[in-house]
């Protein structure tokens, strides 16, 4: 008798090979079908394709580059672009401020003024183009990596850099680890860095806006890695057993750290296609075309808007950068792969559709990278005069005690006197 043996995934690919993204199916721009909202979750086929808007020349092709004209099932296409021209500028202003943020980031973090730090490379149009289909009040419950989330909200930057520094500006008073924000007056909740805790955080939220006859959507965000969570599966009941306004987004960047998607997918033949097993309508969307993020992002946050309850989507996209400050990608995946993935550069591929649409030109490209650069510096050096890990004014150790407990406890209260404050 044969003795048993266990199934352990790989990767296509590991350091020393050349990169292979043959397996990755890449529809055509525009072929993907947009259903109307209130369509059923087992007649919704995108879950296996993918939403794609721009194709290989830069051009907006199909149904979803265009907007509906209502949000019932007779809805119609129209000819009116999704997003005007100077929406899709300030666009790519959000997009390329993240990804000089995540420069000048690193290079503070190798220069130890602060101690962690994780970039968006390659990710820059998941959560700032997503984040133009919400509306104020909406609550996003994030991961690390949607800052974008923030910068296309008009959070301040210099706001996002004290934290980073965890110097006396910080807003979270040196109480979140760099990179984890909180905003509630930007829909943005505290970030946990605990996985796929999103989840039920934001279908709960949901809930509570639905029973409490509001009109706020919640949002949920979480990676590839975390759908092997428990948590993911016990919010997605919830949402299919109550239906509530809740948008659930599973970015898929190819790699959990050190581990490629394929184990937390397991046999399912695309992560949106957990979400049809719980009946929820679940979409895949090409996570480096702006503005097809934009287009799912708002056809769910109309379901979710009409009460037809959740959507679950999956953006398809490549970190292209390490997952952390301390991460190093060459021990798990061949040089070259982010060249070779096939689905390009978010930033250059708003740039080039912009540029074919008679809209834009290299030459505006350079002065807007160069303004958006002096920006960013000219900020970064405000948040260094006022504090970095090991330099200038910090957070008082007082608010260790504070946001917590409604009424500090006595032996806390007690711990606060014998530290002075």
């Amino acid at each position: 008798m044969e003795p048993l043996k266990l199934t352990i995934p790989e990767p296509q690919c590991r350091p020393g090979d050349n990169p292979d993204f043959s397996e990755v199916a890449i529809p055509p721009a525009g072929a993907a079908q947009r259903p109307a909202l209130d369509a059923p979750a087992e007649s919704i086929d995108l879950a296996f394709t993918l939403i794609r808007v721009l194709d290989d020349e830069g051009h907006a092709v199909g149904p979803w580059a265009t907007r509906p004209e209502s949000v019932n099932s007779d809805s119609e296409h129209t000819d009116e672009p999704l997003l005007g021209f100077n929406e899709l500028r300030t666009g790519l202003e959000h997009m390329l401020t993240l990804r000089v943020l995540d420069q000048r980031m690193l290079l503070a973090q190798r220069q130890q003024k602060t101690s962690f730090y994780m970039p968006h490379f390659g990710e820059e149009a998941v959560s700032c183009a997503f984040r133009r289909a919400l509306r104020d009040g909406d609550m996003n419950f994030p991961t690390y990596r949607q800052a974008g989330l923030l910068i296309a909200g008009g959070y301040p930057l210099l706001s996002m850099m004290n934290q980073v520094y965890a110097n006396a500006g910080d807003p979270t008073h040196g109480r979140q680890l760099p990179v984890l924000y909180s905003a509630k007056d930007h829909g943005f909740f505290s970030i946990s860095g605990n996985l796929a805790t999103q989840i039920p955080q934001a279908v709960g939220w949901a809930m509570a806006s639905a029973i409490s006859g509001d009109t706020k959507i919640a949002v949920a965000w979480i990676g590839d890695g975390s759908t092997a969570e428990g948590d993911f599966h016990a919010g997605l009941v919830f949402a299919s057993t109550y239906q509530p306004p809740v948008v659930l987004n599973v970015v898929n960047n190819q790699w959990a750290i050190s581990t490629f998607q394929g184990i937390a997918r397991g046999r399912s033949r695309t992560l949106a296609h957990r979400g049809l097993g719980y009946g929820i309508p679940s979409i895949r969307v090409d996570g480096n075309d702006y503005l097809a993020v934009y287009a799912a992002g708002r056809w769910a946050a109309d379901r979710a808007r009409a009460g037809l309850g959740p959507t679950l989507i999956e953006h398809v996209t490549y970190r292209a950068g390490g997952h952390s400050t301390s991460d190093d990608p060459s021990a798990y995946r061949p040089a070259g792969e982010s060249a070779a993935w096939p689905l390009g550069d978010p930033i250059d591929r708003l740039k080039q559709h912009l540029i074919v649409s008679g809209e834009w030109s290299d030459e505006a490209h350079a002065e807007l990278i160069a303004k958006v650069t002096e920006h960013v510096i000219e900020t970064q050096q405000k948040a260094e005069a006022i504090g970095t890990l090991h330099s200038g004014s910090r957070s008082s150790r007082k608010f260790m005690f504070d946001g917590v407990f409604e009424d500090l406890p006595p032996h806390l209260e007690r711990q606060r006197q014998e530290a002075g404050f």
